[in-house]
């Protein structure tokens, strides 16, 4: 949906730095509905130092989310099939980079009982909506957080790292991809899903896509074996799963 991608472009340009709320020094509830007895996650934004008062109001951000979770947006996405397709056993730690409005994250979430899944996001807004729904659904296993563009920033425990759609936005890929893979524990995982090249119905501009050879190169230069690939799961995108060595 070439209209969505302009509405991403004109979204990311404007964002700016900032949390509504504070730490979790209070007990008392962050959003309705939160349980008092169980302190709320540390708000992530705040961690970071970022001002509130530079925020977007929730009212233009839901605009883009809703976007983001459209309802057929899961005809060619299948975030129910790839969710599958990883395997988990339950127990593992997964970074969603580049999480924007949790679409895959909560499903993740669902699949990990014993896990954990750490929603990360490089714009405010996103990593707000995050952190209150993460409150409101009442998930022990689930947290967000603020990352830098130039850091993927993954955590030393995460088996598991899930960048869908993300890569087509980074201008420095290989100094990134290093970044990435060098914070990656021996033996984790990453999986890379980008749109195909061609005229489709969905994605972003055909200027900024990544062929798969390129993925491929790209991800193998930075240190990187590829294990899997599902050619026949999503019509529109290319599915790839990388591991660390050792």
């Amino acid at each position: 949906m070439k209209l969505g991608y302009a509405i991403l472009g004109i979204f990311l340009t404007g964002l700016v730095a900032g949390c509504e709320r504070g730490s979790t020094e209070s007990t008392a509830p962050d959003v309705a509905g939160h349980d008092p007895a169980h302190p709320p996650i540390d708000c992530p934004l705040a961690k970071a130092g970022v001002d509130a008062s530079h925020l977007r109001p929730f009212e233009d951000v839901e605009k883009y989310i809703a976007f983001l979770e459209r309802a057929d947006r899961a005809v060619w996405q299948k975030p129910d099939e790839v969710v599958a397709a990883l395997k988990l056993q339950g127990t593992e730690t997964v970074f969603d980079l580049g999480a924007g409005s949790g679409y895959f994250s909560f499903r993740l979430a669902r699949a990990l009982p014993s896990g954990k899944v750490i929603a990360a996001d490089t714009e405010p807004e996103m990593v707000r909506h995050l952190h209150h729904k993460i409150l409101g659904d009442g998930l022990s296993n689930m947290e967000a957080a603020l990352i830098q563009p130039g850091d993927p920033g993954i955590p030393e425990d995460a088996d598991l790292v899930f960048v869908c759609d993300v890569l087509h936005h980074v201008t420095d890929r290989p100094t990134w991809l290093g970044k990435l893979v060098s914070e990656m524990k021996p033996g984790a995982r990453l999986v890379l899903i980008e749109f195909k090249e061609g005229d489709l119905p969905e994605g972003p501009p055909e200027s900024v896509k990544i062929t798969r050879a390129q993925l491929v190169e790209l991800v193998t230069r930075a240190g990187l074996a590829l294990t899997t690939e599902r050619v026949e799961l999503l019509p529109y995108q290319t599915f790839l799963v990388f591991r660390k060595p050792g």
